[in-house]
């Protein structure tokens, strides 16, 4: 990663420095000026220099601890490094053009000098010309400070921008470990509430007919084996989740007898579509509950699955009427929190009354 980055800057140094000198280039055709050999040398000279001189302020921001996001009570000193490596900047170049004598006939000079390097230092100083090079400096910092504080402002721009990437990551996996604890929380929450039911039916077989009570420990048995394994997965195939419900069923009709009838409305090619784990058997154990628990008679419990627009829709039907509090069970109202966990707010789940004596949980899930 840090590599990765490394390159980036480099890119982005060298190719903002290369766009200066495009950009000066662009102008003097604009203007027409003739661009001399000189005029090149000089605008090399000042690519090379602009990238080692910023590079040197992206170190000392770096080991001053200045680098973007910066406290605001920082900032002047960010402001003072930008004015001190501008002026560095302009005095060593305005320094190489004397002493190379890059001189443009006409321009730097009232006379044409020769325009060849000079490398003897006694030449150097018999030439050198101190007020040459401070003009050239002061006309330096007038064009070249508003450069440097344009590559601070990208500078300070792109970090701001990475620093705002991180923290949105960071928001991201934040929630998304929120998510997996509240699923984990619910889920902890569903087996004690299904094993609570389950071991009041079997206790109920107890003294009245022992034979009955022992093949329900069985069918428990395999209950709490099946939702052990789902409980380590988010999803769970419709196929594993009506093993479930059927080892429930087997279980709850030693409790009801002939009482309770079950019918099974399955598509055979959504056995294999992804559903949340216990979701079913906890419409399921509703449905007993409200249709068989709390009302005196018979109770058909209908469980359809189906494929309608590209989503997979499950019905759990049960004959009763519909109480007004019974939305608000501890079952139903988890189920609801798992889907909007799960499914961000595409899944549709719906308890309502479809005929004067039947009850629908219907639930609606995208296929992804």
């Amino acid at each position: 990663m840090m590599k990765k980055q490394h390159s980036i800057y480099w890119v982005c140094q060298i190719g903002g420095w290369v766009s200066y000198a495009l950009t000066i280039f662009l102008f003097a055709y604009v203007l027409e000026r003739q661009i001399s050999f000189v005029f090149l040398e000089r605008i090399i000279i000042s690519v090379m220099l602009g990238i080692t001189i910023t590079h040197l302020l992206r170190t000392t921001l770096v080991l001053s601890n200045l680098r973007p996001p910066t406290p605001s009570r920082k900032w002047w000193k960010i402001f003072l490094l930008v004015i001190f490596f501008s002026f560095t900047f302009s005095l060593i170049n305005s320094s190489l053009v004397e002493m190379f004598r890059l001189f443009e006939p006409g321009r730097d000079m009232a006379k044409t000098e020769s325009n060849q390097f000079v490398f003897s230092l006694d030449a150097i100083i018999a030439n050198w010309n101190g007020a040459r090079v401070i003009r050239r400096l002061f006309f330096g910092l007038i064009l070249d400070t508003p450069i440097f504080f344009v590559w601070i402002s990208i500078y300070i721009l792109w970090h701001y921008i990475e620093f705002a990437n991180k923290e949105e990551i960071k928001k991201i996996k934040l929630e998304t470990l929120i998510k997996e604890l509240e699923l984990k929380t619910i889920k902890s929450q569903i087996n004690p509430h299904f094993i609570f039911n389950a071991l009041n039916s079997i206790r109920a077989l107890v003294d009245e007919d022992p034979k009955r009570a022992r093949q329900a420990i069985t069918e428990l048995s395999n209950i709490l084996r099946s939702s052990i394994q789902v409980d380590k997965v988010e999803v769970t195939s419709l196929e594993k989740e009506l093993a479930i419900v059927k080892d429930y069923l087997a279980l709850e009709y030693i409790r009801f007898a002939d009482r309770l009838k079950i019918v099974y409305e399955i598509e055979p090619s959504t056995l294999q579509n992804q559903m949340p784990p216990m979701m079913l058997q906890t419409l399921v154990e509703n449905a007993i509950k409200h249709g068989l628990g709390k009302q005196p008679g018979d109770c058909t419990i209908k469980i359809i699955s189906k494929f309608e627009q590209n989503k997979h829709v499950l019905k759990v039907m049960n004959t009763g009427l519909l109480q007004p509090a019974e939305n608000d069970g501890f079952g139903l109202q988890s189920t609801k929190e798992r889907l909007n966990i799960l499914y961000q707010g595409e899944a549709v789940f719906e308890l309502y009354q479809c005929e004067p004596n039947q009850v629908t949980a219907k639930l609606v899930i995208p296929i992804h």
